[in-house]
């Protein structure tokens, strides 16, 4: 076959892709999205993207930490509840103070135990945090420090389950 024929068929069937991707598909994919955005306008809101500290891309840094089984576990189960107990106070305290924005624990016997996300500067201040934990204290978890970037709308996590929440131990 000529070569020439070759090159000219390949930028052939180059350029059809390019004509059902921009002519065909990419009208499709923009479909799809008014679709699911429900036909409305998204409308940027600078005074909450200013209060939740967002970038430009609606992002923000935090500190993630990861909450493990710590060496001093051999607490009376009376102990343990005490410790429990003092554990949630401190995670409420520290929601309330706008520092501490998701904590759960996890659902299996790994050997991570929770998670906390704090909106904080840095891991030296997510530290500190973690230090008032009784939990951490008595040695019964430790911390993992990470930095993360995440969306921003965490900042409103916490306002929406005060509203969903029946009870909060």
């Amino acid at each position: 076959m000529n070569p020439k024929f070759k090159l000219w068929a390949g930028n052939a069937l180059l350029a059809i892709a390019i004509g059902l991707i921009v002519g065909v598909l990419y009208p499709r994919l923009n479909d799809h999205k008014e679709a699911t955005s429900g036909d409305r306008e998204v409308i940027f809101d600078s005074l909450l993207a200013a209060k939740y500290q967002a970038d430009e891309y609606g992002m923000r840094s935090y500190v993630m930490a990861f909450l493990m089984a710590g060496p001093n576990r051999s607490q009376s189960p009376e102990e343990a509840k005490k410790l429990q107990e003092a554990h949630l106070a401190n995670i409420r305290r520290m929601a309330e103070e706008g520092k501490l924005v998701i904590a759960g624990p996890f659902l299996d016997d790994g050997d991570i135990q929770g998670v906390y996300v704090f909106a904080v500067a840095d891991t030296i201040e997510a530290r500190k945090l973690t230090e008032t934990d009784p939990m951490i204290q008595s040695g019964r978890l430790i911390m993992e420090l990470k930095p993360w970037y995440g969306s921003a709308a965490l900042m409103g996590v916490n306002a929406v389950h005060e509203r969903i929440a029946k009870e909060n131990p």
